[in-house]
């Protein structure tokens, strides 16, 4: 009977198990829109862990060190003010929220169901993902008005003309596992 479990054991570990994330490799790039065009930078992982069954994700879950996002099209004095500005309360507000996290809640086929918290809210997204060897990766697109990230949003501001910015913002995103 104790071999028998030890079996079981054995087999189970074979077609299941739970990874750390590579922080170092793994990487979200962001995209904003405005009317009048976009901008785009990096946000990188803290932390995270991926849950794998017979080569598919399964759950994890991801925390988000806020104070990493970069902007890439900006360079100089610009580049400074937008970083500022994305951390203050407009945006992040990250002297009081430094960290987002992504839980995976639910995995059908490739498409993923999880809770992103920015801001102390969180709110379901979906999105789907590829794997490749040991990398994640997709695109999760959220509303970040559902984040109280309102600032220059057509929904919450009229006559904004050109300085209105979109609500969605996409994380292209490549989660490599240790």
């Amino acid at each position: 009977m104790k071999r028998l479990f030890v079996l079981i054991a054995a087999m189970a570990s074979l077609t299941a198990f739970g990874a750390d994330v590579d922080v170092k490799n793994s990487v979200f790039q962001w995209t904003g829109k405005k009317v009048t065009g976009q901008h785009t930078g990096k946000i990188f992982l803290k932390s995270g862990s991926v849950e794998v069954e017979k080569e598919k994700l399964t759950g994890g879950s991801f925390v988000i060190d806020v104070n990493t996002v970069t902007v890439e099209d900006l360079s100089g004095e610009w580049k400074d003010k937008f970083l500022t500005h994305m951390k203050s309360p407009d945006f992040f507000t990250v002297d009081k929220f430094p960290e987002a996290k992504l839980v995976i809640k639910s995995v059908k086929g490739n498409d993923v169901t999880a809770d992103l918290t920015i801001k102390g809210k969180t709110n379901p997204v979906n999105f789907k993902y590829k794997k490749d060897g040991n990398a994640f990766s997709g695109t999760l697109v959220f509303d970040r008005t559902k984040f109280d990230m309102v600032y220059g949003s057509g929904d919450f501001f009229k006559g904004l003309g050109d300085k209105m910015i979109y609500n969605d913002v996409s994380l292209e995103f490549k989660v490599v596992t240790k």
